[in-house]
């Protein structure tokens, strides 16, 4: 039985002046060939600013979200705090320099100088889900990401999360 993982950063996050873009490790640019004609990527990130002790032993937040009940288990939120800080992000993708081994999009959801653990292309067929359910606390959020960039989502956070 394996009891730990051995992950290493394939890149690194860049959040800088309101540009986003994924930096590729060198090494690992040749695992960009065939990306081009995919409009949005799935990004693994480790939340590297939350990977401490404290942060692994979350496993209950106290009320994150205004609509949500009292308490939640952290694998109902989309916390950093968590017993393993991996967050996953689709991301559009504005253009990809593969000479440089960089992915240039309009957003992400990290800071600068996160660490990327995979890339993956999102494909409707594996990842597009039709009829989903979600608890009442959180039905009135966006149903597509390019909803949420209009949403007011500082209006449904308590605090913040973990």
């Amino acid at each position: 039985m394996i009891n730990e993982f051995k992950i290493k950063p394939i890149g690194f996050i860049k959040a800088k002046q309101g540009n986003f873009y994924l930096e590729i490790k060198k090494e690992c640019i040749p695992g960009l060939k065939g990306l081009d004609g995919f409009s949005h990527i799935q990004v693994f990130w480790w939340c590297h600013l939350s990977d401490n002790k404290k942060g692994r032993n979350v496993l209950e937040c106290k009320k994150p979200y205004r609509k949500s009940p009292d308490i939640l288990g952290v694998f109902s939120t989309r916390s950093q705090s968590r017993p393993n800080p991996i967050a996953l992000t689709t991301v559009p993708v504005l253009n990809i320099d593969y000479d440089k081994g960089v992915i240039y999009a309009c957003f992400i959801d990290a800071e600068d100088e996160t660490p990327i653990i995979d890339i993956k292309p999102y494909l409707p067929a594996m990842d597009k889900i039709n009829n989903v359910k979600v608890p009442e606390w959180c039905s009135h959020w966006p149903n597509y990401a390019e909803e949420s960039a209009s949403f007011d989502w500082v209006s449904e956070f308590v605090s913040s999360v973990g």
